[in-house]
């Protein structure tokens, strides 16, 4: 074959949605990742990639080998889905076109699903911003070893340079302008793929993903852009809406059944870890009612309304039929909006976020109730988007504090969106007072690492001092544990808080904060 312009895995390599006997592999061609074009240099030619399973990281065991084509129409990517592997085994893999060889991957098979299997090391991670921050934490992601990596959301944003701008200023630069076109997107996966911090996280385990706002545009649902000025713009949005799902599709380790068609993708799914745990994927923006009065923090009476959903009918059913079939010992939802309610005001007058499951009150109690109606042993939601680590008891009524706790919540900080943040007493933050099925907040950067067994799972709240210079050290904030048949979180650990030496501000400054570092332009 024709030789390339150049090394053509700058963009790394990935696996993504296992099961037991086998998981999707990924990689793009791309000598030049940020040509205009959005095709990475390649020419337009159909160029033969080969690749490789081996049952040792040194590749002296080949399990299984192949080619697969990668074609201009796809940007160049190869998405392979591998079966015929045994269950709960760690396999590497690697590919090769011409002289060049990529760099060699991590996967792992989920375990038999008969059998429990070991205790999964499980990491999630949400918001990365490029112009924020280094992508450090994805590294100190991929040095926890992980089994398996959720990714919540947001995993690239769509502004062009210097309109998002992090405290202090940014630190590196986007390319190109707004993502709108296909070419758009194509460049900016690249950009971001192009980063090694994030190819090591993608290297180290096979991945979930789904996306949340910015991979299209900030705060859009269904056919609704965000500035719903008119009704025309909506056709166009529909064509933004479906460039961003190729090019997601073409730079993401997802399998056949969520190619795109058109605007529409079929990303909610169900990914079994034998009988330890079912992680149900959602998507809370393709299907989802427009946000009520005009988004933002409001006291909206539209929140309450029983038509209004989230996830519209049809995955509402999808998931509601999955907790009524599941035997799992632990049923993780992997979502991207926070779940439990978080009131900003004192009193009888309740101000809550229209973008997140507060603006669907009753879609969130029909959730809440079938996982209660379908006994679900140990329902745990798991949650990125507002670049803070949370965790909170999810109840059956939250208006009032003695009424049962039905579940639990787990948030993770951003990677970098907003920039190095700070460390926070979170017995000091107001939300938690106002609320007090909240029982944790820090805004620093970082991810949480879980281990799920068959008693408990561990989660430790891993934070970083800082990602406007690279290299920090991560360190655990804090250490929640969930007992199983135990529904909420349990504090086992918080690492001292060191008050900074300036007056502390008011409740309303920091509620104002907590809003602001949340809040997209």
């Amino acid at each position: 074959p024709r030789a390339l312009p150049g090394d053509p895995f700058t963009l790394g390599v990935a696996s993504g949605d296992p099961d037991p006997d086998g998981f999707v592999l990924w990689t793009r061609l791309a000598p030049n990742p940020l040509a205009e074009d959005g095709l990475g240099g390649m020419p337009n030619r159909t160029v033969p990639v080969r690749w490789e399973v081996s049952s040792d990281e040194r590749f002296r065991r080949i399990e299984r080998r192949g080619t697969a084509a990668a074609r201009p129409g796809a940007a160049h990517s190869v998405h392979v889905e591998l079966n015929g592997l045994r269950p709960g085994r760690d396999y590497w893999y690697r590919f090769r076109t011409g002289d060049h060889v990529s760099p060699a991957g991590r996967a792992r098979t989920a375990p038999h699903p008969a059998t429990f299997g070991p205790a999964l090391v499980m990491g999630f991670a949400s918001c990365s911003q490029y112009e924020h921050g280094y992508f450090t934490a994805y590294r100190r992601l991929a040095e926890e070893h992980p089994d398996l990596i959720l990714h919540l959301g947001d995993y690239q944003y769509e502004y062009r340079k210097g309109v998002y701008n992090s405290p202090g200023g940014n630190v590196r630069d986007h390319e190109g302008p707004e993502t709108v076109t296909l070419a758009n997107y194509r460049q900016r996966h690249a950009q971001y793929k192009s980063d090694r911090d994030l190819q090591a996280a993608h290297e180290a385990a096979p991945w979930l993903v789904v996306f949340d706002d910015h991979e299209i545009e900030n705060n859009w649902a269904a056919d609704v852009p965000e500035n719903n000025s008119d009704t025309p713009s909506h056709e166009a949005f529909r064509a933004r809406r479906a460039a961003a799902f190729q090019a997601y599709y073409e730079n993401m380790p997802l399998r056949r059944r969520s190619l795109p068609k058109g605007p529409g993708m079929q990303l909610y799914r169900r990914v079994g870890w034998g009988r330890l745990a079912n992680f149900h994927m959602l998507d809370t923006r393709q299907f989802r009612d427009d946000q009520g009065c005009g988004d933002g923090y409001k006291d909206c009476p539209e929140a309450a309304d029983p038509a209004r959903s989230i996830t519209g009918d049809r995955q509402e059913e999808w998931l509601l039929d999955g907790f009524r079939r599941s035997r799992a010992r632990w049923d993780v939802i992997g979502q991207q909006v926070f779940f439990a309610q978080r009131d900003n005001t004192e009193g009888p007058v309740k101000k809550t976020s229209m973008d997140a499951w507060d603006g669907y009150a009753a879609s969130r109690d029909r959730i809440t109730q079938g996982w209660l109606d379908a006994g679900v042993r140990n329902p745990v939601v798991l949650t990125g988007d507002v670049h803070a680590h949370w965790a909170s008891d999810l109840k059956a009524d939250y208006d009032d504090p003695d009424s049962r706790t039905v579940g639990s919540e787990l948030v993770c900080s951003s990677i970098s969106s907003t920039g190095d943040g700070q460390d926070s007493d979170p017995a000091d933050h107001p939300f938690l007072r106002i609320n007090p099925h909240l029982r944790f907040y820090n805004n620093q950067r970082g991810y949480v690492i879980t281990r799920i067994g068959r008693e408990e799972l561990k989660a430790d709240f891993t934070t970083l001092r800082e990602v406007r210079t690279p290299g920090a050290e991560a360190s655990v904030k804090a250490t929640f544990v969930i007992e199983d048949r135990v529904p909420g979180v349990n504090q086992t650990y918080l690492r001292p808080h060191v008050a900074a030496k300036t007056s502390a501000p008011s409740d309303q400054e920091i509620i104002r904060r907590t809003i602001e570092n949340e809040t997209q332009p």
